[in-house]
This record gives structure tokens, sequence and C-alpha cells, in this order.
């Protein structure tokens, strides 16, 4: 049987709660992570018709893409939804869980699903995140360096962009005398050693680190390893808002503006003044994302689609880019598709369902 933290540290692996931005509140909202799985629903939003939904087809586990607690709680009644909401779930024994910005912030998440299905290519991090990332530094005896670095890779370190095993090598010549009471690998208790050694360099996010010097020290010859970790301002691609992509056939701007509707099923496409050339930069961002304007202008993108712009947001535009709303839901609405992949990749043991209930509470005549 699989337990239910079982498949949320699998969906954390991919898009670690580290990810997420600072006003958020994904993760485990209620319930209890040691039960058994029973069943999954998964949906964008959480309202009191799915978990109906979920008591209906026995699942005790609900996984949406918008946390139903946002801010701290200071009473759980009837008189709100988030409360009836809690009261049900935990009366029928159901799990909360929700992916929010971790999951919009990694590739592979909810902006890459949103390229695929607009039939993008070349697909990177619009807003790469920075300030996440080490330069791990060890010392090694060249002849157990070879096993050092498998380790240090393995354990995630080494990721640049699309390059993995990534390190800087160099031999040298290192000193130590073992005094009483050590059991030195090499060298004798009280003399100065010099011990051809190689210096390994190596990256890592801050989040691995502890993982990857503990698998280090596992594979190490040394009885003490001297390494040393330096925080980097450099920009990480694999993590961060928005995305950017290219059109393999350019198409005027009206026909992509179809494209976008038609896409999303969205009732409603507004958009910025036209500027009557071909669209083949895309930039986009699921949901709230007009922060992004900015760097999609700066990007050179002929377009930026988002969920929602405010009306002076338009103005932002100023000729150098067509800004696309498309709707919050309508954006996001590939989410469910991406979360049932991602579970159903791992786990085939018990049933995940896709949520019948449309839950956009917005209309249109």
């Amino acid at each position: 049987m699989t337990k239910i933290k079982e498949v949320l540290n699998y969906i954390e692996h991919l898009a670690p709660l580290s990810r997420q931005e600072s006003y958020d509140n994904s993760g485990l909202q209620a319930g209890d992570p040691e039960a058994e799985v029973s069943g999954i629903l998964i949906a964008l939003d959480l309202t009191e018709e799915v978990i109906q939904d979920a008591v209906e087809q026995g699942a005790n586990l609900i996984i949406t893409h918008h946390p139903l607690i946002f801010k701290p709680l200071k009473n759980i009644t009837t008189h709100t939804m988030p409360g009836r909401c809690l009261l049900k779930a935990m009366r029928h024994g159901i799990a909360l869980y929700a992916a929010h910005t971790n999951l919009d912030n990694v590739m592979g998440g909810v902006n890459s699903m949103i390229g695929q299905k607009l039939g993008l290519h070349d697909l990177q991090i619009l807003q790469p995140v920075s300030g996440i990332l080490q330069k791990l530094v060890l010392f090694v005896p060249h002849a157990h360096a070879d096993k050092v670095r498998e380790a240090l890779f393995v354990a995630g370190a080494g990721q640049i962009g699309l390059y993995d095993s990534c390190s800087y090598n160099l031999e040298g010549s290192g000193t130590f005398r073992p005094l009483p009471g050590t059991r030195p690998f090499t060298g004798e208790t009280g003399k100065l050693h010099f011990e051809p050694e190689t210096r390994i360099e190596t990256i890592c996010e801050t989040r691995l680190l502890s993982r990857i010097v503990e698998a280090m020290i596992q594979a190490h010859a040394y009885e003490e390893v001297a390494w040393d970790a330096y925080p980097l301002s450099n920009k990480f691609t694999g993590a961060g808002s928005g995305m950017m992509g290219r059109l393999e056939n350019p198409l005027p701007e009206i026909d992509f503006l179809t494209r976008v509707k038609q896409t999303f099923n969205a009732g409603c496409v507004k958009y910025s003044p036209l500027k009557n050339e071909a669209v083949k930069r895309v930039a986009w961002c699921g949901g709230s994302g007009s922060f992004l304007i900015p760097d999609a202008i700066a990007a050179k993108a002929d377009v930026f689609i988002t969920g929602e712009i405010k009306y002076h947001d338009y103005f932002l535009a100023e000729g150098k880019i067509v800004l696309i709303e498309a709707g919050h839901y309508e954006t996001e609405q590939y989410t469910s598709q991406l979360l049932y992949q991602i579970i159903k990749e791992k786990f085939t043991n018990f049933a995940t369902r896709i949520s019948r209930i449309c839950t956009n509470p917005i209309n249109y005549l």
C-alpha cells in the first residue's frame, strides 16, 4: 500500500516547496500523511462540490493547484467556504494538498504544460531565480577522485542548465599532520604528510547541500574531509517565473490570438494594440503573471500571455509587445492533466482521477 506522504514526497521531489513564492501556502493543508491512499482526485480549486466528488469516487486525497488556505485562519466554522470545506474533508477522512507556485516555478511544471499546449519550442525560464546556488569545493586523494565525483553527481551536484556532471578539477599537493587519537587514511601520527590531491569544484542548489555533503563524506577516504561552500549570485535557469519559447512557423498576430483562444477554450481574449508583425517569440505565465511584462519586453518577446492583466498594465506595452489576457482559470486549467500525468507515471496501485467539477467562478455573456 502507498501512504499519502509517499505521493506528496514524489510531487515535491519534482516541484520542491522551496520554489514557492513567499506569499504562497503550497503543501499539505489538512490530513494525515501516514494514511494509506485509497484514491486521488485532482482539481484546479478546492470547493465543497469537489470534496463531494471525491467522496463519491472513493478518494481520500485531493490535490489542487490553488491552496484552500492562503492566510492563517482564526476559526473553522460553517460560516465561511474554507471552514465548510475543511470540516467536510475531515468528516470524510480526506487529506488536502496544494501544489501551487512551487509547480509554477519549475521546468516541467505548469508553464511548461502551457508551452506544449500552444505548440512552442525551445522552452526556457523567463525570470530565472537567483541566490539559491552554492559553489562546493573539496579536496580528495587522486585515486579516490572518481568515486567522490560520482557520489556528488548522484546526490544532485553538478547541474548547470541542461548539462549535468559538471565540475572543475585541479591536481596539487595537500599537507596535514595526524595528531594523537586520529586514524589517518595515509601518513603517520605526529609527522607532516604531503599527499597528491585533486581539488574538485562543483555547483549545487542550497536545498540539496546537506544531502550532497553527506554523500561526499560517505564516499571520501579521509577521516576529516576538507570542504568549503560559497553562496553564489548566479541565476539558476532550472527554476523561476514565466517561460519563453518560439513558434516553429511564425504566425500573423490575429492567427496567433485565435490559437490562444482555441487552446484555452477562452470565452474572451483581451489584448493590447497590435504591432502588425509576425509572432515568433512568445512569453507567458499562467494565472496572475502581469509582473513579468517588463521581463517579456526585455527578452524581446513578440507577445506575452497571462491570465490577468490590470487596466493600467496594458499601457506598459508601448508598441514593444502585444499583451494577451486569456483568463486565470483558462491558462491554468491544464494543471490537472499535469498532476495526473506526474502521479500516474509513478503510482499505479490506486485510482487517480481528474474531478468532474468545473471550478471556474467566471462566466462570459
